[in-house]
């Protein structure tokens, strides 16, 4: 894969906790588990949306096409009209044997179904908003996806939390199907470049020499992907991957959208980029922190992570909003 990545289009997944209808829908399925899959912080919508699309008008302009992906519901002030814009239901590209679904990844394990979405594409999450020029170059080089290999382990402070345990389950696929020795000989440039920090090469030095991959290291921020490679790990753990789909929520068993991209490192299909470029904050550890990196844009992107903490919703709303008001202040096109 050496070519250029001529369209880029970009994949925003979102979901609006306080539509009544999609609660009652919920409720219905909420599992009654000890875990974390269906805590209600997963759900909830800090009104930021409108700044995603700013960003993306603003500092992507050359974006080919963007799919706003919801179970079907929209915000009232976005412009389905745009050419630029294409609404997915969940209904539209997921399997019907897999609805209603209350899973993100039952949500990006299926992207590349999406007609007409393009070979090279960006997956954003809602909470991951472009606050300074961005240029297709930061997506793709070459053809290949920017992203970061970087080694890491599954550990938690929370017996709650199922995210550790989908870690190791996409280390297990990754495991059956490469061998670490073999990939670190072959692509060790590309664990060892000269874009990473300090920190994320001592790290990798240091869980090298392990035999098997527990798992790669997510910086949480716009995740490029081409259709090929959803195609591929479709093709050979379909049982795998199918089987996490049937979940209503995340659980334990799942595996996530990351294998994906752990395919590709694996493979060598990526081109590293700087730790510099993005930054992934917490909500409700740092908002000052927060709320000024935004205002004085420095880095290309943010992810907002809302916390399991319990902070104060509406004061920490009202101040990110702020901050984007200072950068993002006029409508976009994508705005009625």
């Amino acid at each position: 894969m050496n070519r250029k990545a001529d369209k880029i289009d970009f994949v925003i997944t979102w979901v609006d906790g306080s539509d009544p209808g999609w609660q009652a829908e919920k409720e219905k399925y909420a599992p009654h588990q000890g875990d974390n899959s269906a805590s209600p912080n997963r759900f909830r919508d800090w009104g930021l949306l409108p700044y995603w699309f700013r960003g993306v008008e603003q500092y992507a302009p050359w974006v080919n096409h963007i799919y706003f992906v919801t179970c079907g519901h929209y915000p009232g002030w976005l412009n389905l009209d745009h050419p630029k814009l294409t609404l997915v239901r969940h209904e539209d590209y997921i399997p019907q044997e897999y609805l209603p679904t209350f899973n993100s990844n039952t949500i990006l394990l299926n992207l590349h179904r999406i007609r007409e979405l393009q070979e090279h594409f960006v997956q954003f999450n809602d909470d991951v908003f472009l606050i300074r020029p961005a240029a297709p170059e930061d997506f793709f080089r070459c053809g290949l996806p920017c992203d970061a290999a970087l080694l890491d382990t599954a550990v938690s402070w929370d017996i709650r939390d199922v995210f550790p345990h989908m870690m190791l389950n996409n280390g297990a696929i990754i495991n059956r199907h490469f061998r670490k020795k073999e990939v670190l000989r072959r692509t060790w440039t590309l664990f060892f470049s000269r874009q990473y920090s300090a920190q994320e090469l001592l790290r990798n030095a240091l869980l090298a020499p392990l035999k098997y991959f527990s798992c790669f290291r997510g910086r949480h921020l716009p995740a490029s992907y081409t259709k090929s490679a959803f195609c591929e790990v479709w093709s050979q753990e379909e049982h795998v991957l199918a089987e996490t789909c049937t979940h209503r929520f995340r659980s334990a068993t799942d595996v996530t959208d990351w294998i994906f991209r752990d395919w590709q490192i694996c493979q060598g299909n990526m081109a590293p980029r700087s730790h510099k470029w993005g930054r992934h904050f917490e909500l409700g550890r740092d908002n000052r922190n927060i709320c000024d990196a935004i205002r004085k844009r420095r880095y290309t992107a943010v992810c907002l992570n809302d916390s399991a903490e319990e902070i104060d919703f509406e004061q920490t709303k009202a101040q990110l909003i702020a901050a984007f008001e200072e950068i993002l202040p006029e409508r976009s096109s994508y705005e009625i």
